[in-house]
């Protein structure tokens, strides 16, 4: 299902996967200013001052796997991630689209799967009041509710896509 996102935009199931995708570019466009401005705080301090905030690394590193995770469900939902457009592209609509179903079905069943397994890590270091051993002491369900969010937020996007599969196209 090859879209041409630079007229229209991604291809959207409705308001509701907007909406999500909106509220989702704004948390990882504000968590991207945060780590630019951190990291470049960080590097005029160390470089002028000599000194360091001694938690850039921590905020950093947590602010690079949600960027991951948030940043890869807008790139699904964008049309922008890898894919194998020769083949998909000699092949006619209908089998294009039962092999994109195909794709989605299985991702969808993966992300279910890791967002189900890693919900116990952070709910194993929530009911056992576990810290970070940093400066800044986070309370370690923080970061780690990021992987089931993202995969979770990866499903979601899979849904649309799937649900797109079923829209008939300009080339059928």
């Amino acid at each position: 299902m090859r879209r041409d996102n630079t007229k229209l935009g991604p291809a959207t199931a409705g308001p509701l996967f907007d909406f999500a995708a909106r509220a989702i570019a704004v948390a990882t466009g504000t968590v991207l200013a945060g780590l630019v401005t951190l990291v470049c705080l960080e590097a005029f301090l160390r470089g002028a001052l000599n000194h360091s905030l001694g938690f850039a690394e921590e905020l950093t590193g947590y602010g690079v796997v949600f960027m991951t995770f948030f940043g890869a469900a807008l790139s699904l939902r964008g049309g922008s991630m890898f894919q194998v457009h020769f083949l998909l592209d000699a092949w006619p609509a209908a089998t294009r689209r039962w092999v994109v179903r195909s794709f989605v079905v299985i991702a969808l069943i993966l992300c279910v799967i890791l967002a189900w397994k890693t919900k116990d890590l952070p709910l194993s270091s929530f009911s056992r009041g576990k810290f970070a051993p940093t400066v800044l002491r986070t309370p370690m369900w923080i970061p780690q509710i990021i992987l089931p969010a993202g995969f979770a937020v990866l499903a979601f996007f899979l849904v649309e896509q799937l649900l797109l599969t079923f829209r008939k196209t300009e080339d059928e």
